[in-house]
């Protein structure tokens, strides 16, 4: 999640990258096979790389840096040496937007990567480009029970009743509070709020002259969250699973009860404004500047070890007059080249297995705080020790578990995200302005139509 930092200038640039990525007649799409440039078309055979020792060798595009790229790289090393046919070599390509933008330019040419990491909001667009192959293809070759990875981060990923990408790097918002702060105001410190009415009165007493009682990231992806978790869509046509989505709809009650939510504390003094930038965000609860805020699920340990005070983790607020119906997946899937070797595809897919065996899982889930796509993982020694040291954990894990299957929380699919989202953000800085909340929620509405019609338009 933290690697969705994005000006203005670099999503609106992005979103055009994919819009022109949705048709066939764009001007700069991977030419077809030639003497000059070495390129192919989607789907011609290609012969595969071997080295030296007679091993196929594929390439594996990622964004992970710090450790997670260090962790993957050990994941890496362990498979290629738990097998004598293949050898997957990681190579960090910059962020989630960087890696899309640099796959772009070469999607479905000889030059392409086996495999790829693409964060969730880039599914739709890579399900149209054409340049992938369904792994569903290879569940259903080697019928692979996917019954027993997570339902609910599986069902981000199923379109039509078909995955498309293995979930990898999943997580989802979580609420952290300073516990030692709630103790100080008079609050239970094991009692977490829970509907916004909750954060708003925990809020008031929580604020003194150094300390906001709430914030949240000025960041569309929460706003996403806040509305599914009453059963809210972002957009029409089933949130985009019905059928290609025309219109958005966030505007509605539960889009217009989260503003209403942040509108009251800004007004109060009790909200703090601390921007788009995850690290100041995090630093100002870790300091002290705020006692309550949201965060992902992946940000849990490091905010426990930066933190002086004890850290509390709970369930996301929504709205008081709805039931909770829980969270969407975030973070990114693994997807698989079309038109490279048989060879080479077949890697990848022995790769993306060994990724999701529990003692691979549980590793990644320790080393980077994202969940375990096999839940079969958390039954794992070294992760019920961790659990039994950092409860917060599992708090995170049961949230998800909890979550109920809709469209809502399956979340929206649409190939111009990143631009809906900088609507969001346009939306949210101008409430905290002093802005209506109904008159900047329809703002981002239109906004967001506007790039849909488009994308719609050039991909007919």
């Amino acid at each position: 999640m933290k690697k969705w930092r994005f000006g203005l200038l670099m999503v609106a640039a992005f979103v055009m990258l994919m819009l022109a990525g949705c048709t066939n007649s764009d001007p700069d799409a991977a030419p077809e096979a030639d003497a000059d440039t070495g390129t192919q078309e989607v789907g011609e055979q290609q012969e595969a790389a071997v080295n030296e020792e007679g091993k196929v060798e594929i390439e594996f595009w990622h964004a992970m840096s710090g450790g997670g790229q260090e962790s993957l790289d050990a994941i890496a090393q362990g498979f290629n040496e738990s097998q004598d046919k293949y050898v997957v070599n990681p190579e960090f390509q910059g962020t989630y937007e960087e890696l899309l933008t640099k796959l772009r330019s070469i999607g479905g040419t000889k030059d392409a990567p086996a495999l790829m990491q693409v964060f969730e909001i880039g599914t739709k667009y890579m399900i149209d480009s054409g340049y992938i192959e369904p792994v569903q293809k290879f569940i259903d070759e080697d019928s692979y029970d996917i019954s027993q990875l997570e339902e609910n981060i599986l069902n981000y990923y199923m379109v039509d009743g078909e995955l498309y990408s293995m979930p990898f790097n999943s997580s989802t918002p979580v609420l952290l509070y300073n516990k030692d702060a709630f103790r100080e105001a008079g609050l239970d410190p094991e009692k977490a709020p829970e509907t916004f009415a909750d954060v708003i009165a925990a809020s008031s007493k929580l604020k003194t002259d150094e300390m906001y009682g709430f914030s949240m990231l000025t960041y569309g992806w929460f706003f996403e969250e806040l509305l599914a978790t009453q059963g809210g869509l972002y957009v029409n046509e089933e949130n985009g699973r019905a059928g290609n989505a025309t219109e958005a709809v966030f505007n509605g009650p539960e889009g217009l009860n989260v503003f209403r939510f942040l509108d009251t504390m800004n007004k109060e003094g009790t909200f703090g404004n601390f921007g788009t930038n995850w690290d100041d965000i995090r630093a100002a609860f870790s300091s002290g500047k705020v006692a309550m805020y949201m965060d992902s699920s992946a940000g849990v340990a490091n905010a426990i070890e930066s933190s002086p005070f004890e850290v509390g983790a709970a369930y996301i607020p929504h709205a008081d007059e709805v039931k909770r119906h829980g969270v969407i997946i975030g973070g990114a899937s693994l997807w698989m080249s079309k038109g490279i070797a048989d060879e080479e595809q077949q890697a990848a897919w022995e790769f993306m297995k060994y990724l999701t065996t529990p003692e691979v899982q549980a590793k990644w889930h320790l080393d980077t705080g994202y969940f375990a796509i096999n839940p079969a993982a958390y039954e794992e020694d070294i992760v019920k020790e961790k659990w039994a040291e950092y409860p917060q954990f599992q708090v995170t894990v049961d949230q998800l578990q909890d979550t109920e299957p809709s469209v809502a929380t399956q979340g929206a699919l649409i190939s111009v995200f990143p631009e809906s989202r900088q609507q969001i953000v346009t939306a949210l800085e101008n409430l905290y302005q002093g802005a209506d909340p109904q008159q900047v929620l329809d703002e981002a509405v239109e906004g967001t139509n506007r790039a849909i019609e488009i994308a719609n338009q050039t991909s007919q």
